[in-house]
């Protein structure tokens, strides 16, 4: 694998992994605030994050030492309308600037694994930015996250709150095989 798709992935991984860690931290701050639903999307979209992440590192299953690795990393605990917009600006980033030149780089090298790892996560991350702006909205306006279902795709890491979807629309993935948080 060509030295800049490897930099780029490790650092999209750095990044996922992050994300991850800091979802599930404000998520705590959601449940403790009264919002168990926006708890539960900060759980499923730190699952999500986990999902891209593998998708990375199996990517540079061949790649192998230890390296540096410098990520986007997000720092800070407000309230839980402040932590849903960290996470909205989280995930643009992601899918308008950090993403779409990771892309480039990998299709410019014909790295064909990496590119459909990085475009599952666009596409992910866009729907993840939405679900906090919904999220975000009610919690503005003093309620928790009107959502009964919270479903996660696990291998694109697509989430919806639609237990009626048949397929993922990111993968195809059948939805028998979504995660339900």
């Amino acid at each position: 694998m060509h030295a800049m798709t490897q930099d780029n992935l490790r650092s999209a991984f750095g990044g996922e992994s992050q994300a991850s860690m800091r979802y599930g931290i404000w998520g705590k701050t959601a449940k403790k605030e009264g919002f168990p639903n926006v708890e539960r999307l900060f759980k499923c979209t730190g699952d999500a994050e986990k999902v891209h992440a593998n998708l990375h590192f199996q990517a540079l299953k061949d790649v192998h030492g230890d390296f540096p690795v410098t990520s986007m990393a997000g720092f800070g605990i407000g309230n839980t309308s402040e932590n849903l917009q960290k996470g909205i600006d989280g995930e643009v980033f992601e899918y308008t600037e950090m993403y779409p030149s990771f892309i480039e780089v990998a299709k410019m090298q014909d790295e064909d694994e990496a590119v459909k790892a990085m475009e599952y996560a666009v596409a992910a991350e866009k729907i993840h930015a939405a679900r906090y702006e919904e999220a975000k909205k009610a919690v503005d306006a003093g309620n928790d996250l009107d959502a009964e279902d919270i479903l996660l795709c696990p291998v694109c890491g697509y989430i919806t709150f639609d237990k009626n979807v048949e397929e993922c629309p990111i993968c195809g993935t059948k939805s028998k095989a979504f995660v339900a948080y």
